[in-house]
């Protein structure tokens, strides 16, 4: 029987054990420790940020993000509809509200000609997800925050690496935020980060990461933070990752054009595009079924690539098609890529072969 293809897993070939170990020995295993800053400066220093704060989850960071900005009730906050559920329930948890926006068709980010539209009188920020290691179209969403007074908080959870114009995503917001789950192209189990260039707003972030507590005045806490702290192990797991991001990225996008080299030429599919101003880490390799040009769709092809071992996944669901986040709008392009929309195996860990053997499966079914 052949192997079982995961749609992601984590590569542990580096100095994660020898770190972990040096942690364990020490007896710095919590939220204090030299990995921890270690972490912090290690990626920001890769995205091109003065400061990072390490955090337990990248919910976390884009929560913390919005209430070190004082973003909270009766505030709003624009996100595309097209993105996972975290970026809308880090606004809620606010007491803000999520407007939610439409996205492009072929990079499937926030549409940037529709927001201007979705601003009123209480509009604070706008949080542009680079989806599927795409960058958004920053120029015009900095334009327009600069028009508006609005902050920028970049929901950069699936961009490590990604690039706009030459540079790195994370680097132009307000802040930007960042995860490290088990799935990300760098991992540390559970994880996340804020990165900016202001000290006053990382200052503000250490702070209610550490429920609210003045940093020089033990157990005085001057307003409600939260427990948001990274430990130790997860840092030294983070350091071990970063040290090896870049071959990660070079894999994703190997993986990528493999898989490009053998879809290319099938008809019917949707693959997913790199401007030119671009550079896509393809976190997750995901691709589309024109509508109505199979008998199969795109449930059946995830049904059936599971026969085979294959593991891959329905893309998100809009938004505002689910109940906490109903909104009414028009949403055409978040519909179709949702409802047609898979991703594949991703992980830098698979094989020629193995994308070899996926591309093959899927076109077997996509003509039976």
């Amino acid at each position: 029987m052949r192997k079982f293809i995961p749609v992601a897993e984590p590569l542990f070939e580096g100095n994660e054990s020898k770190y972990l170990v040096d942690c364990i020995t020490s007896g710095w295993i919590s939220s204090v420790g030299k990995y921890v800053t270690r972490f912090e400066e290690d990626f920001a220093a890769y995205i091109g940020c003065k400061y990072g704060v390490a955090v337990h989850t990248g919910t976390a960071a884009l929560h913390l993000a919005l209430a070190a900005l004082g973003i909270g009730h009766g505030d709003e906050v624009i996100i595309p509809t097209l993105t996972f559920a975290a970026t809308a329930n880090a606004v809620i948890y606010t007491g803000a509200k999520p407007i939610l926006v439409d996205v492009e068709k072929d990079t499937w980010n926030i549409d940037s000609q529709l927001i201007e539209d979705k601003i009123s009188e209480n509009t604070k920020a706008i949080i542009p997800v680079h989806l599927y290691g795409h960058p958004c179209d920053l120029d015009k969403i900095l334009e327009i925050a600069q028009k508006y007074n609005l902050a920028v908080i970049e929901d950069a959870a699936e961009a490590h690496g990604t690039e706009y114009k030459g540079e790195k995503v994370g680097r132009a917001g307000t802040i930007s935020c960042f995860s490290f789950f088990g799935n990300k192209i760098i991992t540390t189990g559970e994880g996340g980060m804020c990165l900016c260039n202001d000290t006053v707003i990382a200052e503000k972030i250490a702070k209610l990461r550490d429920h609210g507590m003045k940093k020089d005045k033990k157990y005085w806490h001057d307003e409600v933070g939260f427990n948001y702290r990274m430990t130790n192990l997860q840092a030294a797991v983070g350091v071990a990752q970063t040290e090896r991001i870049d071959t990660f990225v070079m894999r994703k996008r190997e993986n990528a054009q493999l898989y490009s080299s053998y879809l290319s030429d099938v008809e019917g599919l949707i693959l997913p595009t790199e401007k030119e101003w671009a550079k896509s880490v393809f976190w997750m390799y995901s691709i589309l079924l024109k509508k109505d040009h199979y008998r199969i769709t795109r449930d059946d092809l995830i049904a059936s690539l599971k026969k085979e071992g294959i593991e891959s996944r329905p893309v998100f669901y809009p938004l505002h098609k689910m109940p906490p986040y109903k909104q009414n709008g028009l949403f055409p392009n978040a519909e179709y890529i949702s409802v047609s929309g898979l991703s594949l195996p991703s992980s830098v860990t698979l094989k020629d072969e193995d994308i070899a053997y996926i591309c093959k499966t899927i076109t077997k079914y996509l003509h039976t």
